[in-house]
C-alpha cells in the first residue's frame, strides 16, 4: 500500500487546491478535473457565465 503522500495529485482550477488519487478515480484519473462535486458545479457556472457575457 502508498502512503497518501506518494499518491499522485492534482490542482483544482475553480479552488486551486491540490487533491490526491483516490480509489473510486481509478479508471478515469485522466478526465478527473475537480476536487469535489461543488467544484464541479461552480467550474460549470463560470463556463456558462463566460459564454453568455
Amino acid at each position: 500500500m502508498r502512503k497518501k503522500s506518494e499518491l499522485p495529485t492534482k490542482i483544482c482550477p475553480v479552488c486551486n487546491r491540490s487533491f490526491a488519487w483516490r480509489k473510486k478515480w481509478e479508471r478515469d484519473w485522466e478526465n478527473v478535473i475537480y476536487c469535489s462535486d461543488a467544484c464541479r458545479a461552480a467550474g460549470k457556472r463560470q463556463k456558462t457565465g463566460q459564454e453568455s457575457a
